[in-house]
């Protein structure tokens, strides 16, 4: 996926760099106005503009963005307040996020934008688990060429389990973080109803996700 990131601040810019080449993203990024039209000569997948720029503001590059084409825009803006959220969406914005924020929240922001406005990412978005595809671009998982239906809360939690592979995930960590990407209210018991179901469908004579006792679970 490549990426043009407008952000004048060094020090969020040079976090965003790390954390998003760290999820295979190839990155190029500007500090003002200026900078970023004349990287606009190159193509992307997403823009990601923060708002106020030292020479204008991230209104003025999504302009030209869109004269050119419909490349998809998220603003990073400190301003979470309804005005300027209006502001974003007016100017041609395709989401909008409000700093601070969790790197986990702005990759789930970027491939949501991806899928509803019909993009591809790249080929990292094909995701083999066990006997199963998952299409992430798409948000969903087939077996042999049949689609295995997932709930949206399955569908997260699996999220979890792929984005941290290999990983031995506890059971808090878990409902941490299907409440912070999710904002659903999950308890421990139900915890436990979704990854047996999650395994009914997603096990087909092979282990997907193991109990690692006394720890919690991991993807395999």
């Amino acid at each position: 996926m490549k990426i043009l990131l407008v952000e004048d601040d060094p020090m969020i810019q040079e976090g965003l760099k790390l954390s998003l080449t760290s999820e295979g993203c190839e990155l190029k990024a500007a500090s003002s106005v200026a900078e970023a039209k004349h990287l606009l000569d190159d193509t992307y997948d997403i823009c990601i503009l923060d708002v106020m720029l030292p020479d204008g503001t991230g209104y003025d590059v999504c302009a030209e963005i869109r004269r050119r084409g419909d490349t998809p825009v998220i603003f990073l803006t400190a301003c979470d307040d309804e005005l300027h959220t209006v502001l974003a969406l007016e100017n041609g914005a395709d989401d909008y996020i409000a700093k601070p924020f969790r790197m986990r929240e702005l990759m789930a922001r970027i491939k949501a934008v991806l899928r509803w406005t019909g993009r591809k990412a790249d080929s990292s978005d094909l995701v083999k688990v066990g006997k199963n595809d998952v299409n992430i671009r798409l948000g969903k998982v087939f077996r042999d060429g049949s689609e295995v239906v997932l709930t949206a809360m399955e569908y997260k939690l699996l999220m979890i389990f792929v984005n941290n592979r290999g990983a031995v995930l506890s059971r808090q960590q878990l409902l941490h973080n299907i409440w912070d990407v999710a904002g659903d209210y999950v308890t421990d018991n139900t915890l436990t109803v979704y990854v047996k179901r999650l395994r009914e469908k997603l096990e087909d004579g092979d282990e997907v996700i193991q109990t690692v006792r006394g720890m919690g679970y991991r993807l395999l």
